[in-house]
């Protein structure tokens, strides 16, 4: 053991701190680097070889103990020997020894990798056969995805006696952490920057004291760049009607930053968050990302201040690699939290009626993946089976095998909760034998609870098909499903500024729907106005909708008619002089209130603020189960017909407005 006292000033009993570090330069090194931002303290070195510096034996691309580097300094912390141990961050296990907590975590002085070699060769340049050295397994998995040709052997030592080795020809290259290059002085060794993604706490220094020295964490709370992380919450968005998304996971939504979902989830859906988006979804055979990468995705954008949703299908912890994901982020100091989501094992005995437990007849549940190539269920009364829609045949062939009554009801639902759910039935011995594919996802019920269905109507409420937008369905009976014919998309800022910023210039502002408030204060606000700019203006609106959405502008309107309609409008202004109007609406608003106002001597300045047109996915659906249908514009009414090519005379239909009810009329 090394013991080394270095004075920064004239000592101080109680501000000497004993430090326990490796006795490499590079160790000695970083504990200077982290006392230089503290002049005031006064600090005694304690270095000693590791395990790691003693066992040179011990391959670093095998599976090493994880604190081969820091055993030995974290036990002369434990011992009360040293006060702190100063490590590499990356080199301290996870979690620490008992007894110990992190009490600061330096920001990154490098994160990334260099490469060494002996000509002065870059990665490319190296002829096939070269000997690279690494010291880690993923540095070695990245270098031979890109040069398969190399040899990539394992390496042990020091950073200077690495470099001997390639000086020596031994090796022809070497694969090193940048920071250790620019810290030793060696950095006019490097080559070239290698674009490899390396470990989250790379260049980062980790100090490690006793849990019972609150005293050191206040010392060094200035040095602890976990002050500036940000925080990722791990959610789940249910079964994939936005409705059964928790009120917990809409807060974290709308004050995400970044917002990293699934395949799972209808990305119009998060339109409505400002969190900028990034699709990592999975599928079978299809992956955007792999776990990893989305592990680190994560880990980056909370260590860049950001605040950070991992939004899955379902619930996080069920089937959803959550656990992996929380792991992960513990394992690199990120904080986080776990927001329950509603499974769909669990959503699909309330969305179809037939429970999962019944007394008498179940009592016991289990859900399972049906990824599992030779599947075999486990011996409860109801099984239900995520992701099982390959795997039909052998799940039930092997459950029949295994004891089950061929006769046991199955059902299967796709796309529970969406517009396009479908429910079928069937029991195993028919799908043990015959092969049908069903859309996915795919949810599965096996169990004697299936037959409930006989028992318990399936209907006992009307359903009711909603065509407008999200909006349009809060508040209304029955059981709903959505099918957006409608789309909402902002007109190009450049279009609407010179309007918007010179509304002053008109005397009035008309408007027609809550969209037409929404887009024009967005619009406002981009060019650095707010409602102050709209103090000479007389405000109208068409109805409390659009009311509602004018307070929370902070604007009372100066109109609103009882009759709920263009025609509402102008009966309310026949009573004012006329003047100038500025009417912020959709690009198909049609022509009744312009023209009437017109008519009347009111100039009206007509600005198409949002583009209503339709989805560009949109498909009919199966209707033959909907009892009534929702139009809440003419463009539903339109677009409906379009899509379905008649309105069917069979249904109820439930039409907002006068303008909608007339082109019903027209189209019916």
């Amino acid at each position: 053991m090394e013991t080394i006292y270095l004075a920064t000033h004239t000592p101080s009993a109680e501000h000497l701190i004993r430090v326990a570090s490796r006795n490499s330069n590079l160790a000695k090194i970083q504990v200077r680097e982290f006392f230089n931002a503290f002049p005031e303290l006064n600090f005694e070195l304690i270095s000693l070889p590791s395990l790691g510096d003693n066992r040179k034996d011990i391959s670093l691309l095998g599976n090493p103990p994880d604190d081969l580097f820091t055993r030995e300094q974290d036990e002369l912390v434990l011992s009360g020997r040293a006060d702190i141990a100063i490590h590499s961050a990356k080199d301290m296990p996870y979690p620490l020894p008992k007894g110990l907590q992190l009490i600061a975590l330096t920001a990154a002085m490098d994160t990334t990798d260099a490469l060494v070699s002996r000509n002065n060769d870059l990665l490319h340049q190296l002829p096939a056969g070269a000997r690279v050295a690494t010291s880690s397994p993923t540095r070695r998995a990245e270098l031979l995805a890109v040069r398969p040709d190399l040899r990539v052997d394992g390496i042990r030592g020091t950073i200077e006696e690495r470099l001997a080795q390639v000086d020596s020809g031994e090796y022809d290259a070497l694969i090193v952490a940048s920071c250790a290059l620019q810290r030793l002085g060696l950095w006019h060794r490097a080559t070239e920057v290698l674009p490899f993604r390396t470990h989250p706490l790379q260049g980062s220094l980790g100090v490690v004291a006793r849990i019972d020295r609150t005293d050191l964490y206040d010392f060094f709370r200035s040095a602890d760049n976990r002050r500036n992380y940000g925080q990722v919450s791990i959610t789940g968005f249910g079964p994939g009607d936005p409705e059964l998304l928790t009120r917990r996971a809409t807060t974290a939504l709308q004050q995400a930053d970044q917002i990293f979902y699934d395949d799972l989830i209808d990305d119009r859906e998060l339109d409505k968050y400002t969190a900028k988006k990034l699709y990592v979804g999975k599928r079978k055979n299809k992956h955007s990302h792999t776990q990893e990468e989305i592990n680190h995705l994560l880990v980056v954008a909370a260590q860049s201040g950001q605040r950070v949703v991992r939004l899955k299908g379902g619930d996080p912890m069920i089937f959803a690699h959550g656990g992996e994901e929380a792991a992960f982020l513990s394992q690199h100091y990120i904080p986080f939290e776990l927001i329950p989501g509603i499974s769909t094992g669990i959503a699909l005995a309330s969305l179809t009626g037939i429970p999962l437990t019944f007394r008498g007849l179940a009592s016991s549940v289990a859900f399972v993946t049906g990824h599992t190539p030779d599947i075999r269920l486990p011996h409860t009364d109801t099984v239900v089976v995520y992701m099982g829609s390959s795997n039909l045949r052998t799940l039930s062939a092997n459950a029949i095998s295994d004891g089950r009554d061929p006769s046991t009801p199955v059902m299967l639902v796709s796309n529970l909760s969406l517009s396009n759910e479908a429910v079928y039935y069937s029991t195993l011995e028919e799908l043990s034998t015959k092969q049908k594919v069903y859309d996915t996802p795919l949810i599965v019920l096996i169990g004697k609870v299936v037959s409930l269905r006989n028992r318990i109507p399936e209907k006992t409420r009307s359903t009711l098909l909603v065509t407008g937008t999200r909006s349009d369905v809060h508040k209304l009976p029955g059981k709903i499903i959505h099918q957006p014919l409608i789309s909402i998309q902002p007109f190009n800022q450049e279009v609407l500024k010179s309007e918007i910023t010179q509304s002053d210039r008109y005397e009035w502002l008309i408007f027609t729907s809550h969209y037409s408030v929404k887009l024009f204060f967005e619009a406002l606000y981009k060019e650095g106005y707010d409602s102050r700019s709209l103090v000479n203006n007389k405000i109208v609106s068409v109805g409390q909708t659009t009311s509602k959405a004018l307070l929370q502008y902070g604007i009372i309107p100066n109109l609103q008619p009882d009759n709920e309609s263009s025609e509402g409008i102008v009966e309310l202004l026949a009573n004012e002089q006329p003047g100038t109007v500025l009417l912020p609406r959709s690009d198909l608003g049609l022509s009744v209130l312009p023209a009437a106002l017109g008519e009347r001597g009111w100039k009206v300045t007509v600005l198409p603020v949002y583009k209503n047109q339709l989805p560009d996915d949109s498909s009919p659906i199966d209707i033959n189960s909907i009892d009534e249908l929702l139009f809440s514009s003419p463009s539903c009414v339109t677009n409906f017909k379009t899509i379905y090519g008649s309105l069917p005379k069979s249904k109820y239909y439930h039409l907002r407005g006068n303008e909608t009810k007339k082109r019903f009329n027209e189209l019916i």
